[in-house]
């Protein structure tokens, strides 16, 4: 590393003061902000103090440590030439500072450095979990066949599960992905709706198409999903097939029976991997009808090879106020109970 991870203070310094040494000046800049303002989300998010004293940065308060950790993380991210924004702060916050020492390795699909961080390479972005339950999730997606990930939206459920597809099919890993959900009605009749079945059936699936353009350029998207590389359908879609060297997910689980759940995972063929997404507070299905996620959950749990991760309002990655919506829903549903 270029600078000094965790400067001990100096003579004259406070005991409560923790002094960190950047040599390089611009980055610092990048590294504070405008108008320091990412001085002050750290400074607000964990009580501490932060103050610049030329290319040095004084931390005090309680969590100082915590908030060197972070800081020193943040300028690792900037000298090998990625950007900082408020969700990168908020992440590293999350995800409790990486280690000063972090330094990345070049050539595969899914990074990892120091055993602290993971990213997910994509044709148009890279893509980097945001709390720990998201980097566990990641992980797990890489070492099981069949991988779960259950929890409140805005958590990155879907959104991770898809990057991890894309980036092992241009890896060469698999040769198709193939995304689906369940098309049931969220409160409200569509089947009104002009058009064939597939205009009918294209709202269902917004979100997946929504998370695949992120990480693929339209016309190259449009081009695979044309020959069929890429396949995003209705789950009623997958009955008798079997889902050989694909990498496969659904969906919006919760929303599948669990007739509907077996038959899906049974379509698992010989060098795919599967991911299955839900949110067990948005069931959908008719009343009396029972949801296939909390079936699979009862039924796989220790059975080798699958893997289940949980997500919960702190892994919200969408705007604050999601969490705090999600917080308050759990708060009255468990009165409720």
């Amino acid at each position: 590393m270029t600078f000094s991870a965790l400067n001990p203070p100096d003579a004259d310094a406070p005991d409560h003061e923790l002094l960190l040494e950047y040599p390089d000046n611009r980055l610092l800049i990048d590294l504070c902000g405008e108008f320091d303002s990412h001085l002050s989300q750290i400074e607000s998010t964990l009580g501490v103090q932060i103050v610049r004293r030329g290319n040095q940065l004084a931390v005090m308060g309680d969590a100082r440590e915590e908030a060197a950790r972070v800081l020193n993380a943040l300028y690792v991210r900037l000298e090998s030439g990625k950007e900082v924004s408020p969700a990168e702060i908020t992440a590293e916050i999350r995800m409790g500072g990486s280690d000063a020492d972090t330094g990345t390795r070049d050539g595969d699909q899914i990074e990892m450095f120091s055993g602290a961080a993971v990213e997910i390479k994509t044709r148009k972005k890279t893509v980097e979990p945001r709390t720990q339950a998201q980097k566990d999730y990641v992980l797990s997606l890489m070492n099981n066949e069949l991988g779960f990930g259950i929890g409140p939206a805005g958590t990155g459920k879907t959104y991770l599960a898809v990057a991890v597809g894309v980036s092992k099919f241009l890896n060469g890993e698999v040769d198709r992905i193939i995304l689906s959900r369940p098309a049931v009605e969220a409160g409200e009749k569509l089947g009104y709706l002009p058009g064939d079945m597939k205009d009918k059936v294209d709202p269902y699936m917004q979100p997946l198409y929504d998370a695949l353009n992120d990480f693929l350029p339209g016309k190259q998207s449009a081009k695979l999903i044309e020959e069929k590389r890429i396949e995003i359908a209705p789950l009623a879609f997958m009955r008798g097939r079997t889902l050989s060297n694909a990498f496969v997910v659904l969906d919006e689980a919760q929303n599948a029976t669990t007739m509907q759940m077996k038959m899906f995972l049974t379509r698992l063929g010989q060098g795919s991997r599967m991911v299955i997404t839900g949110d067990r507070s948005q069931i959908d299905l008719p009343r009396g009808v029972k949801s296939g996620l909390r079936d699979a959950e009862d039924l796989l749990k220790g059975v080798d090879g699958v893997a289940f991760n949980y997500f919960t309002s702190k892994d919200v990655v969408r705007h604050p106020l999601v969490a705090r919506i999600i917080e308050a829903y759990e708060v009255f549903e468990n009165k409720q109970q």
